[in-house]
């Protein structure tokens, strides 16, 4: 313990004796917490000294979830950050892990990836080797602190945070850490790096630099009335209008204020890239997932918070579609390509913008006009088209006797977990067998598809969410990259029981799906465009989560699915631990 932290002479008794300096990992857990950082998710190693005292000193004095954030430890890096960005998906409130130096750093890049294109604010901290060989507390005392030292450590995750830095002085460690808060929280929301040189960690702050009041963040961009008024004359003057959204449902207001624009002025809504639920599944206005049959006749397309509104190789909307972009950044500014034609750009949360077009429209009187009705019952028999065509194809796999399809085992969790329930999908669970018609009970992975999110994503949400049953559904890929030993170790310890679903096909789907896309007759469909894609044999994963003291069963026989899913929720419903089902399927 730093001696000016245990001072060995009388104290002073004066009322006028200055306060005692606190140690620099203190002061940075604390600025932590007063951000409202609730959990400190933590990967540590030889740099994480001062950390550990802070944490030692902080129990002592019963200051832990009181005064500094309560620690997670992870074993390992990439489970750490998903655990923090489902964290944040459950809260809204920024999130903190902190890693071992340059090669933590490197095992984060995947999670920043996720977050910086998902837009979740996580200060994504990493110890740096000692600056000093000798001379210094926190100088360099093992072999390793001269391999891992880097030119520029933050350089790895450069390209997905908006804000980078390293502590240089202890005194500037509370100013350090609103700042990057600050940047994180702004819009668009974002992750940050701060490196933390030992040597600086464990250094004394005077008390008087020790806090630092959390900064009021500007508020989310506004919508200019003028663009408003252009959008809302062309909504009132379209025949085919289409909303193309995709991360709008991030929040609950943004979820209700979608439904009730479209419904009121009858405008369809597609959802893509499965990320959030933008609409209740039972909404009239609720199109499904597949941009093209709509795209290909719209006169107007008002692209909602979504990067990639329709695939310019394979779809494009008619030649005279006006297309409005609305978003915190409506030109995606940090995607190095993004091509797609933009006739009126809104700078603005899908919120206000949505309820300043509602007020723009009733002026109007658009909601009663004699196109609106008209369009409400084309619409409606379109509708019932679409949701009988879905209908049929989850009859069709609820009735293969002999393999399981993903689309049976969507319907069996719709049925199994209830309308409550948060389901956290890495890529196969199939929405239209798997209805979710309230706000904050759908998560998928990030745009920027960095595998190994889903399961510490999962765990994060359970963590701020302890009363909600929560699911994951996972590929077996996904599952393998998950790192689900560290994952269900974490479930274990901190008493944090999800539901996991492994949707089993021993495939790596997207390589097979994007060969067999381009080569579907060339060499590769000999073998089923399989080559590279093969995971057979298939490890037997429910083993991997009972030896962490989970309920693990396989299922490979479509009956057996529904009953198998009740034997898991009991699980972790009734008796509190975590449960995995290995469903081998076919698709």
């Amino acid at each position: 313990m730093h001696s000016s932290l245990t001072p060995t002479a009388a104290v002073p008794t004066s009322t006028d004796a200055p306060a005692p300096d606190v140690l620099a990992a203190t002061v940075l857990l604390q600025t932590l917490f007063d951000h409202g950082v609730e959990y400190f998710f933590c990967n540590p190693g030889t740099d994480f000294p001062a950390i550990v005292e802070a944490y030692s000193l902080a129990e002592a004095a019963g200051e832990i979830g009181v005064r500094v954030p309560a620690p997670v430890v992870v074993p390992h890096e990439n489970a750490a950050v998903a655990m923090a960005h489902g964290a944040y998906l459950a809260s809204g409130r920024p999130q903190a892990v902190m890693v071992h130096v340059s090669v933590g750093t490197a095992n984060t890049v995947n999670g920043a990836a996720n977050a910086g294109r998902d837009q979740a604010p996580i200060l994504i901290m990493a110890g740096r080797s000692p600056i000093t060989e000798a001379g210094l507390h926190g100088s360099r005392n093992r072999p390793i602190h001269w391999a891992q030292e880097m030119y520029d450590q933050g350089g790895m995750l450069r390209e997905f945070v908006k804000w980078d830095f390293e502590l240089r002085m202890a005194s500037e460690t509370a100013d350090t850490v609103a700042r990057a808060m600050e940047v994180m929280m702004t819009s668009p929301r974002g992750p940050a790096y701060l490196s933390l040189p030992r040597e600086v960690l464990s250094q004394p702050v005077p008390a008087g630099r020790a806090r630092v009041a959390p900064k009021l963040v500007a508020a989310a961009p506004w919508p200019h009335p003028e663009a408003i008024g252009s959008l809302a004359a062309w909504v009132a003057a379209a025949d085919r209008p289409l909303v193309v959204a995709s991360a709008s449902g991030r929040t609950r207001e943004g979820f209700e204020a979608l439904a009730d624009v479209a419904e009121r002025f009858a405008l369809p809504v597609v959802t893509l890239a499965g990320r959030y639920a933008c609409l209740p599944h039972s909404h009239p206005m609720h199109f499904g997932y597949q941009v093209k049959p709509l795209l290909q006749e719209a006169d107007l397309v008002i692209v909602l918070d979504c990067d990639v509104p329709w695939l310019p190789a394979l779809e494009s909307p008619p030649e005279g579609c006006r297309v409005v972009h609305i978003a915190s950044d409506p030109a995606f500014a940090r995607y190095p390509t993004r091509g797609f034609p933009s006739h009126l750009a809104i700078t603005a949360d899908p919120v206000p913008a949505l309820a300043a077009l509602r007020t723009a429209l009733d002026d109007q009187a658009v909601h009663d006009s004699p196109a609106v009705m008209r369009r409400r019952d084309r619409l409606a028999a379109r509708r019932d088209v679409l949701r009988n065509t879905w209908q049929s194809q989850g009859d069709a796999a609820a009735a293969d006797a002999d393999h399981i399809r993903p689309e049976w085992i969507s319907r069996c969790i719709h049925e199994a977990v209830g309308t409550d329930a948060v389901i956290v999908n890495e890529y196969p669970l199939r929405l239209e067998h798997c209805p979710r018609d309230r706000p904050g009970t759908f998560y998928g992975l990030s745009p920027a598809g960095g595998l190994g999110w889903g399961l510490g994503a999962a765990i994060g949400m359970k963590r701020l969410r302890p009363d909600a049953t929560v699911v994951v559904t996972l590929g077996d890929g996904a599952y393998m990259f998950d790192n689900p030993t560290a994952c269900h170790w974490v479930s274990a310890v901190q008493q944090l029981p999800v539901l996991v679903v492994v949707f089993n096909n021993q495939l790596y789907g997207a390589v097979r799906n994007s060969t067999a896309s381009m080569y579907a007759d060339g060499a590769s469909a000999g073998n089923s465009c399989t080559l590279l894609a093969d995971l057979s044999p298939s490890p037997a994963f429910e083993m991997i989560a009972q030896a962490n003291g989970a309920y693990g069963e396989r299922v490979d026989d479509p009956a057996a699915l529904p009953a198998a899913l009740q034997r898991a929720l009991h699980a972790v419903r009734a008796e509190g631990r975590q449960a995995l089902l290995n469903v081998v399927c076919r698709y």
